[in-house]
Order: structure tokens, then C-alpha cells, then sequence
């Protein structure tokens, strides 16, 4: 099925603890929210006990808005960590867990963040899902957000959906909705393709990896992508955003997309996160899941923006070849006839964030899906 509307209508062991909290500096901007209308005393909607704050990977330097643990960045809801171990050393994984407003018994839903974001962008999300029935679940994936910032692990999608299925259990979820945007896309599939009894449903909003770009683009480093992490700057951020994103347009609306990563470009930890980021590049490139489509068992909800040009490597490559990359409405359409059962909704004139661009319409094709 294709609708359209228009832009209105991971293994290895783990040792896992988990610590709940709002740590103090990473909710120092703004209070939790209150508890959700109808919820017992102690559930997750309740304000979590305090947790240690998050180590700054320097202990000389003051936390930040903008370190590399966003220690003083707010958040939409109270945020609580999980202690975990992997490759040999400590990890912790930022989340938020909300509880469902009503009473309706819906299916938790489990949003996966994109390269360039954090689970906060979720929030008006998190609030419709909320209010409709659906606890729901936002991880930071290690090396995004407030979660750790390791430099020395490997990174892949089978690790982030390893950590993440952890997680789920220790929160006693046995399935879920699994939502995945932009690079969060392409961790969602591997998700529901190595955990298929927990995974009932998939969506795919604007995803990343929707082609390998492996066959055109020839393979950078990640020293080389070290490299040009360490010169983004702010105005570069927003350039590349307006670009891939947004079709060259920009608006007002669009600025709270650019402050974690135009903030990280300046920030005290920057070569820390340019390190995650090149690693996580890397990651992106060489793993693509676009080959594994026709495996997914699960029902599949695609929701694409068409004026999204989001690809790797168009920087690059010729001009006619960076042309061809990113073509979202061949993608999406490509994509439907791969995955066995999917369901296809393109938003006309919408670019690589609908949930941010075009709230209404991306939530009729959402809430109409999920169950």
C-alpha cells in the first residue's frame, strides 16, 4: 500500500545494573515534569532518586551545557541511567521512560534517535504517544546524548541493539514498537532483525541506509573523518543541515535541530565527541542494513519526507554522481517492494525530520499504525 498526504493532512556479555535518576546536572536547567496524571506512586513517571553526575572526560573542566555528557543540556523528561559493561569497560546509557497517561492497553513503543540528534528531539512524540496509551522508551545510544562516549570500542549497530535489548529487559518490557529515525532507522532494523519476537512492529521514518553507498563513494578513514569532525563549526552544522535536511530551506523552527551538534563543534569535549562521531561514521558506512530488507518479518511502516537528500559521501563525488544519492522518493518506493510487508506514506514537501516538520501528518501515519 502507498498513501500519500500532503505536508498539513547488536554479542557479547553484559554486566547490568540499573541506577535511576535525574542526575543533578543533567536536569539543572529545568525541572522533571510532574507525574502523569493517574500514576501509582513509584512508577516511572514518578521524579527518579538523584544518581551521581556523569563523569566529564576531563576532571579538571567545570560540566557544560555542551560538554560531551550534555551535563547541564535539559531534557524534555527526567532522564535515568543504566550501568552496564561492554568490551571491557563501564558504560552508561541515558534514557527516558515514560509512562502512559491513559489506561489503554497499547503496546510501549521504542524511539531510536538519528546520528545527529539525541532522544530529546522525541519530545512532542513521546507526549502524543503518551496521551494515547504507550509507555515509551528513549535511549541516548552509547556515544550520543548523555550517554558514555567511549573511544576506544567498537562501534556497530549489532552493539547499540545488543545494549539497548538489555535495557528493554531490565525495564520488564517483553515487546514493543520499535520506531527508528534517520540513523536510529537503520539501528532499528538490525533491532528487529536479531531480537523478531520482541520486535512486533517496525517504522522507518526518513531512515539513513536506504542504499549502500558503498558502490559509489569511495571509503574514508576514520582518521579522515576525524579529521573533518575537528573543523565543523556551527555555521557548517546548519549548512549541511539546510542542505541534506531541508532541501536548502531553512526556518526559524528548524534552529533546536542544530543545538547539540552546533554546540559539540565548540564545545570543551570536542575532541571527543569529533572521535565518537568519526567512529560512528565509520559505523554508518560500512554496515549497511539496506541488503537485509527482505528478512524483516515484522510489519513495516515507512514514513518519508520527499524533499530529503540526506546520503554519505555526496561531498566526495561528482556532481552527477551526488545527484543520483539521496533520492528519497526512489528509496522509499524501493524500500516498500524489498521489506515483505510494508506500508508506505510519503509526505509531499517535507524534508528529512517530519516528525519536527510536519508534526500532523507524520502522526496521522503513526498513530494510524502502531497498535
Amino acid at each position: 500500500m502507498l498513501t500519500r498526504v500532503g505536508p498539513s493532512a547488536l554479542l557479547i556479555p553484559l554486566v547490568f545494573t540499573l541506577h535511576s535518576g535525574c542526575t543533578p546536572n543533567k536536569c539543572a536547567e529545568a525541572p522533571p515534569p510532574a507525574p502523569a496524571p493517574g500514576a501509582a506512586p513509584g512508577s516511572d513517571a514518578a521524579e527518579p532518586a538523584p544518581v551521581s553526575a556523569p563523569e566529564s572526560s576531563d576532571p579538571e573542566l567545570e560540566p557544560s551545557r555542551f560538554d560531551a555528557r550534555l551535563s547541564l543540556y535539559a531534557y524534555p523528561y527526567p532522564v535515568k541511567l543504566a550501568e552496564l559493561k561492554a568490551q571491557g569497560q563501564p558504560l552508561q546509557m541515558a534514557y527516558m521512560d515514560v509512562a502512559a497517561v491513559t489506561e489503554a492497553d497499547k503496546r510501549p513503543v521504542l524511539l531510536l534517535h538519528g546520528k545527529n540528534f539525541s532522544g530529546a528531539y522525541w519530545q512532542r512524540t513521546i507526549e502524543a504517544l503518551s496521551k494515547t496509551g504507550h509507555r515509551v522508551i528513549v535511549p541516548d545510544q552509547v556515544g550520543f546524548g548523555k550517554s558514555s562516549k567511549p573511544t576506544d570500542i567498537q562501534y556497530s549497530f549489532q552493539l547499540m541493539a545488543s545494549l539497548t535489548h538489555q535495557l528493554v529487559g531490565q525495564l520488564g518490557v517483553q515487546e514493543l514498537s520499535v520506531v527508528g529515525h534517520s540513523m536510529g532507522g537503520m539501528l532499528a532494523t538490525r533491532y528487529a532483525l536479531m531480537f523478531p519476537e520482541e520486535s512486533r512492529q517496525l517504522v522507518l521514518v526518513n531512515p539513513i541506509g536506504l542504499e549502500d553507498w558503498q558502490a559509489w563513494v569511495p571509503y574514508r578513514d576514520v582518521e579522515t573523518w576525524y579529521q573533518r569532525e575537528l573543523g565543523s563549526t556551527p555555521e557548517g552544522v546548519k549548512k549541511y543541515m539546510q542542505n541534506a535536511y531541508f532541501a536548502g530551506e531553512w526556518k526559524p523552527e528548524y534552529d533546536p535541530l542544530l543545538s547539540i551538534q552546533a554546540g559539540w563543534a565548540t564545545g570543551p569535549d570536542k575532541t571527543t565527541t569529533a572521535r565518537v562521531s568519526a567512529l560512528t561514521y565509520d559505523m554508518i558506512f560500512t554496515q549497511p542494513v539496506v541488503h537485509d530488507f527482505p528478512r524483516v518479518t515484522q510489519p513495516t511502516l515507512l514514513i518519508i519526507g520527499q524533499r530529503d537528500r540526506t546520503a554519505l559521501g555526496k561531498d566526495i563525488v561528482q556532481p552527477e554522481v551526488a545527484k543520483q544519492l539521496g533520492d528519497y522518493p526512489k528509496l522509499g518506493r524501493l524500500a516498500k517492494q524489498r521489506i515483505p510487508n510494508a506500508k508506505l506514506v510519503e509526505l509531499e514537501g517535507v524534508g528529512h525530520v517530519p516528525q519536527f516538520e510536519a508534526f500532523d501528518d507524520y502522526w496521522k501515519a503513526l498513530n494510524g499504525f502502531l497498535k
